[in-house]
């Protein structure tokens, strides 16, 4: 029989590099500490640990409000104890959650929504918490955490695309400008109400957007916003957020996204990272500005002055 349950997926991402740094036995017991407080907030959530898949777990909960709050609480407390160890022990965890009709044969988990979790797991960066719009929509408003549309995407092994949003979980954030209002829950929009402007150019073409156009998504894939028709980038390469009155570019590609700010030599790279979008600069995706046929955009923010080469 199956019961409309939540799933969570955590991995500890970068557990490679851990082990050469360490050695594997030091490694093991560090990404063992990790795993088994990850399996301990599932629990005093009120949920199910399903199993431990060496650097991840995946857990089950009756309703999702308790099962985003749970992953939030754990990235939080994940982030006090890792600012105090020392650089080579630092883990960085990644989190998918998805909700929908579950089986339950002999104490593991089966159904679409535990792979879309998995999936929504591969894709979320470093400290993020990636949901379905259903998770999202059945848990509700919470005290603690804010829900941020990351818009349509293509999932492997699905064939329609899926609205996502991004929880934060971070307590320092500006809760204005990423709170989903609980009486609007269809919507899912920004409260916040300074209108922004952004223009890109790329190969002579000129395309604006504004904050309430947000998220724009920048990549290979016909759907995108911003289609750079380059083998180098990838398919979703990276979007842009409207957020505490900023545009925010985050990478969400293979090879990575450097950005160079005029007045300035060096150029920041992305990778699975986000920067603030000001004045006026370029954005080389997949390869360097180094590489002379790398695929650059230029970029204005509204209030800089124009320069689009």
């Amino acid at each position: 029989m199956s019961v409309l349950s939540t799933m969570v997926f955590a991995d500890i991402s970068g557990s490679a590099a851990l082990y050469e740094a360490l050695g594997n036995e030091r490694a093991a017991e560090a990404v063992t500490q990790v795993t088994q407080r990850i399996s301990t907030t599932i629990q005093t959530h009120g949920g199910r640990v399903v199993k431990s898949l060496g650097d991840g777990v995946l857990g089950v909960f009756g309703d999702a409000a308790s099962g985003v709050a749970a992953m939030a609480t754990m990235l939080r407390q994940h982030k006090l104890r890792q600012d105090r160890w020392p650089q080579p022990l630092r883990m960085d965890i990644r989190v998918g959650v998805a909700s929908g009709e579950v089986i339950d044969v002999d104490g593991d988990c089966y159904g679409d929504a535990v792979n879309v979790a998995s999936r929504l797991c591969e894709r979320a960066g470093p400290a993020e918490i990636w949901a379905t719009e259903t998770t999202v929509l059945l848990a509700g408003a919470g005290p603690d955490v804010w829900y941020r549309k990351l818009g349509m995407m293509e999932i492997r092994g699905k064939a329609e695309s899926l609205m996502l949003y991004h929880v934060e979980w971070r307590e320092d954030e500006a809760p204005d400008s990423l709170t989903m209002q609980a009486a609007l829950v269809s919507s899912f929009a920004p409260a916040d109400s300074i209108l922004g402007q952004i223009q890109f150019s790329w190969h002579g073409v000129d395309m604006s957007f504004t904050s309430s156009d947000a998220p724009v998504h920048v990549g290979r894939a016909n759907h995108a916003q911003l289609c750079i028709n380059d083998p180098r980038v990838s398919r979703l390469h990276a979007r842009i957020d409207w957020r505490n009155s900023g545009f925010v570019l985050t990478d969400m590609s293979s090879f990575g996204t450097w950005v160079r700010f005029d007045g300035s030599d060096a150029p920041v790279r992305l990778r699975r990272d986000a920067c603030i979008l000001h004045g006026t600069g370029r954005i080389a995706l997949g390869v360097s500005f180094n590489e002379p046929s790398a695929p650059v955009m230029n970029f204005q923010v509204a209030g800089a002055n124009v320069h689009l080469g």
